[in-house]
């Protein structure tokens, strides 16, 4: 990216993702899901390579509230330690006098995930870094002018000589971010214990609902692998909030997205398109991307949009075959599932998925 000051248009491209690389479009039907596993050591990129001196700098940028436009939000704002690194809102606090339409990802175990956001419009932490802070209902930060920030601050100018042997760039701002998150990591739950052969890690209830989530209930289909996610995007149905729908403030962040997306029907948009608005591609619509399960317990509400407050409510969901949507993806079908059933699997998610994540502290803020 040119460190010149990028075109209005462009910039707004960006913000929404809508200049991406062609990505794979995912078939409808169900695949064979990946084996469980526990997760391997965080990736450290060639291109980005973790140290403990560009963490401890990411770790203040990602607590500065220089990063947004009136000096009042930081990365912690929606992604706050003590709420599993989300904010415990419906939709994520926005930039004021606007409002966010979706809900704020968690970032635990981000450093696994292979496209970031509900949307999947960014294909690296160092690329999803930069857009809350571009965009105007989020931190709505000119970049130019946080590079000018940065450089006033010696503490600052002396890091990033330290860490990457140069000035203050975006870049380097998201690659120290980068490197901070991922070390926000949970690899020691009970289900990794029970994957390593501990004997005994799952309780006999944990056990239960373990056995739903790769039988009966089906979660697996989704939920697999080392970082228990699919990397792939599926409508399931969410009900729209009409609260947030009657909101002309939501309604504006809605049809802007959509505007500078490429949409042309932009002004009639009255719902999240989701993945649609990256690819293009009907199938897409309304389709959002599988999370990561571990700490899900400290993350909600649940859902692109925050639709549904607690675990038991998403296993309800699930149970009842998803929503209404007709286009809802043919994996999803009543379960069945009994109240013993549905409290065993609870159980699994609540306990079973939750470990130790090393306690965060904000650090001082050169």
């Amino acid at each position: 990216m040119s460190r010149r000051a990028l075109p209005p248009l462009l910039l707004c491209a960006l913000l929404a993702g809508a200049i991406l690389l062609p990505s794979a479009s995912f078939p409808a039907e169900p695949v064979s899901p990946a084996a469980l596993a526990p997760l391997p050591p965080p990736p450290s990129p060639p291109e980005n390579p973790t140290a403990p001196e560009k963490v401890e700098l990411g770790k203040k940028l990602f607590f500065d509230r220089r990063l947004s436009g009136d000096g009042t939000m930081n990365c912690a704002t929606c992604h706050d330690p003590e709420n599993g690194f989300t904010d415990a809102l419906a939709t994520s606090l926005s930039y004021p006098t606007t409002r966010n339409w979706r809900n704020a990802p968690g970032l635990v175990n981000a450093a696994y995930r292979k496209r970031l956001f509900h949307d999947g419009r960014a294909t690296s932490l160092e690329e999803q870094a930069l857009f809350p802070m571009m965009s105007p209902f989020e931190m709505n930060r000119n970049l130019d002018y946080l590079e000018e920030v940065l450089k006033t601050v010696p503490a600052y100018v002396e890091a990033f000589q330290d860490v990457f042997g140069g000035e203050v760039t975006r870049q380097r701002v998201a690659m120290a971010i980068s490197a901070f998150e991922r070390t926000l990591l949970s690899r020691d739950t009970p289900l990794d214990r029970h994957l390593r052969g501990e004997t005994g890690a799952l309780s006999s209830r944990q056990r239960a609902g373990l056995d739903l989530f790769l039988g009966k209930a089906g979660c697996a289909t989704c939920h697999n692998g080392p970082n228990l996610a699919d990397e792939r995007f599926h409508n399931l149905g969410v009900p729209e909030d009409p609260k947030a729908k009657g909101d002309p403030r939501v309604l504006a962040t809605a049809r802007f997205v959509g505007k500078v997306s490429g949409f042309p029907e932009y002004r009639t948009l009255r719902e999240d398109p989701g993945r649609f608005l990256v690819t293009k591609e009907p199938a897409d619509w309304k389709a959002f991307s599988t999370p990561p399960l571990r700490e899900v317990a400290a993350t909600a509400p649940y859902m692109h949009n925050g639709a549904l407050g607690t675990l038991q409510e998403v296993i309800d969901f699930y149970d009842r075959g998803g929503g209404d949507d007709p286009k809802k993806s043919p994996v999803l079908r009543p379960l069945g599932l009994s109240r013993e059933e549905k409290e065993s699997l609870r159980e699994f998610l609540a306990t079973g998925l939750s470990g130790k994540i090393p306690e965060m502290r904000a650090p001082v803020i050169p």
